[in-house]
């Protein structure tokens, strides 16, 4: 519940600061002009993002008969979510990830590295599926699409503003303009990036209730964020928030780094697993 709260309160600012600099930079039509961008782009990225994303991974697609134990773990998880049965990937990658994409539980992939499955355990594998599964019952793909498309109308507007597309009457100064330009798409990065960090949290908590055991999903974010710390992936960034842990991570430089990683640090993350094992935390 705590952060559902938490993720409602950074969605109203991140309305309250869309809204702002629309009404100030371009008036009613400006405000509508950049959404209506943003939405058109974004739209896409929902309906397709699994083809993108996969190719992205350069992920491959597996039959039952390819993968029989992963994709049986799979199905048996998903049954325990009371979700449909998702698209199943293997990525080739040797650094140990795992990621879920689709715009709804009918449309899903789960898709892990083949590294993981070298590394770890087959009762933490299941935690970190479980964790993915996690993903796709909170759908959180919905959640990062209506942010995107906020983030990305409040990075057009004041563009739109200083290009002619704003309210003339207004006669934003340029220097204003140039410091929304810079400020504003800072500012719904952070909050953009704190959205993603709770959904995780989020999703550990699912993860932990639909595997039930969360302190293998604990050792497995453990031995991933080794993993990625010493095997580097070739993945764009665009791609990086979706996986379990950050794909390219390096050590999270402080607090200025914090406030933009799309990831909570892995610390927190097991503190949160071994809180729901204890019982003084309750599983989502």
């Amino acid at each position: 519940m705590y952060n559902n709260v938490k993720v409602f309160a950074l969605m109203a600012g991140m309305t309250a600061l869309l809204g702002g600099i629309g009404m100030y930079m371009g008036g009613d039509g400006g405000l509508m002009s950049a959404l209506l961008f943003a939405g058109v782009m974004n739209v896409g990225m929902y309906f397709w993002s699994h083809k993108i994303v996969l190719k992205m991974y350069r992920a491959k697609i597996v039959t039952p008969a390819e993968a029989p134990e992963l994709y049986e773990m799979v199905d048996r998880l998903r049954q325990r979510a009371n979700l449909p049965m998702p698209i199943v990937a293997i990525a080739p990658h040797e650094q140990p990830n795992a990621f879920a994409t689709g715009r709804d539980p009918e449309h899903a992939v789960v898709c892990v590295t083949e590294g993981i499955m070298r590394l770890i355990t087959k009762e933490e594998l299941e935690g970190v599926i479980a964790h993915e599964l996690g993903h796709i019952r909170n759908r959180d793909m919905l959640l990062q699409t209506i942010t995107a498309t906020m983030a990305g109308a409040i990075s057009f507007l004041p563009r739109l503003a200083m290009f002619g597309g704003g309210n003339r009457d207004r006669n934003v100064h340029p220097v204003v303009a140039i410091g929304l330009m810079i400020l504003g798409p800072l500012a719904a990065m952070i909050i953009q990036a704190a959205i993603s960090r709770q959904r995780e949290f989020k999703a550990d908590a699912a993860g932990a209730d639909i595997c039930g055991r969360p302190l293998d999903l604990a050792s497995a974010l453990r031995k991933l964020e080794a993993g990625a710390r010493g095997i580097p992936m070739n993945v764009s960034p665009a791609a990086a928030p979706l996986a379990i842990v950050n794909p390219l991570s390096a050590a999270h430089g402080g607090q200025m780094m914090k406030w933009f990683s799309t990831h909570p640090p892995t610390a927190e993350r097991v503190q949160h697993l071994e809180a729901i094992a204890a019982g003084t935390q309750v599983a989502a």
